[in-house]
């Protein structure tokens, strides 16, 4: 088996950040960042999508990334390149040209332009909510938003993201989040990617969000909705 993955696995190269642009610019491949939530927010690659490799990988690559003929340049922790190959190509997606040598930090060191995300603390939120009233999108599947919600959060399903852009304001303000933050980072590097800057993801999502006095809409148990 280890003998397979390296045969495998060998043609891929391990390009340095000059070859990694270049193969994104000459061929549209997709560059999908695997780390986690908190270090993507921290600095990435413009353009880039984020699915950590630590949460549901599988499902949202297949939700998020409809061709799997798409061709994909990874951005992953060292020693991560392996999995994150092996993953996608258990799902079908066969097409991973590369993959960036010392992963964001050699991108960053080498001082080309990166990206951020602004997070929040759900403490952070309820703080700023007594002053003023950006709009709270939730991107949490609908059966959970139907369970319990902060009241006036609009509800965009993530896997829906794509057919509601136009919900998303460019004029103002406005706050993701999900249940812990998996997905909403999901949501704020494809809303990255698309133009969109003035927004913030919460931290530990509704399950931080659920601690604060926030005003919630009442609990009810999923278990009992059609």
């Amino acid at each position: 088996m280890i003998v397979w993955t390296l045969l495998w696995i060998g043609p891929l190269p391990p390009t340095s950040p000059e070859a990694f642009e270049a193969v994104a610019n000459e061929t549209g491949a997709l560059v999908l960042d695997t780390r986690n939530a908190e270090d993507f927010a921290k600095g990435f690659i413009p353009n880039s999508i984020n699915i950590g490799l630590e949460g549901s990988f599988a499902q949202w690559v297949g939700e998020m990334i409809p061709d799997i003929k798409q061709e994909i340049l990874l951005v992953t922790y060292d020693g991560k390149e392996e999995e994150a190959i092996t993953r996608l190509s258990r799902v079908g997606y066969d097409n991973t040209v590369g993959f960036l040598k010392g992963g964001f930090d050699a991108w960053k060191d080498s001082g080309k332009e990166f990206e951020t995300v602004g997070r929040i603390s759900a403490k952070e939120l309820e703080m700023a909510m007594k002053d003023e009233k950006p709009l709270i999108i939730d991107v949490r599947k609908k059966s959970e938003y139907d369970s319990e919600h902060l009241i006036g959060a609009i509800n965009i399903p993530l896997n829906e993201i794509n057919q509601h852009l136009a919900e998303f304001p460019k004029d103002s303000t406005f706050v993701l989040h999900c249940a812990g933050g998996y997905r909403s980072m999901i949501a704020a590097s494809i809303l990255k990617q698309r133009g969109w800057q003035d927004f913030a993801d919460v931290k530990g999502g509704f399950e931080d969000l659920s601690k604060t006095a926030l005003p919630k809409s009442e609990y009810v148990c999923p278990s009992t909705m059609l």
